[in-house]
């Protein structure tokens, strides 16, 4: 379970109050690991550094997990500075919960092999929707059209 700054459901509003909070100044002195959900789909994990009214966010020691499966891997990417708007999820992760018995760690080379069979798979079968749905007479307005509506 993912707690959001010690508290399980982050209200509207809250990160001023996390922001002149005591107890959370002293937390990102600290070596907590927090886990960071980015609107491109994107996981984070690293120690907070720094979070502003905007949920900017500065991450020391970060790397990107990627899942596959039942696979996961880890890229390091060192301090990452996030934009606020970016932010989905932001979460403190239970080092003393966190195990490897439900997923496999593979190596970096591994899942990126894993994570494009599957982005190819997808698109595949998304080839192959359109293709019936074109068979039969239909049309699918493609994403960025819609924007203009």
């Amino acid at each position: 379970m993912f707690l959001v700054m010690g508290s399980p459901l982050l209200r509207i509003g809250s990160f001023q109050e996390i922001l002149f909070s005591d107890s959370f100044t002293s937390k990102t002195q600290s070596s907590q690991k927090h886990l960071v959900l980015l609107r491109d789909g994107r996981t984070l994990i690293g120690i907070l550094r720094s979070i502003d009214q905007f949920a900017n966010l500065v991450l020391h020691q970060t790397v990107e997990r990627i899942h596959v499966g039942k696979k996961f891997g880890d890229i390091p990417r060192g301090i990452f500075v996030v934009r606020g708007e970016n932010v989905v999820l932001l979460g403190e992760v239970d080092l003393d919960k966190e195990c490897d018995q439900i997923l496999q760690r593979v190596s970096i080379e591994e899942i990126l092999e894993e994570q494009r069979t599957e982005q190819q798979a997808k698109q595949e079968s998304e080839r192959l929707k359109l293709q019936a749905v074109k068979e039969r007479g239909l049309s699918i307005p493609k994403a960025d059209t819609l924007d203009d509506f």
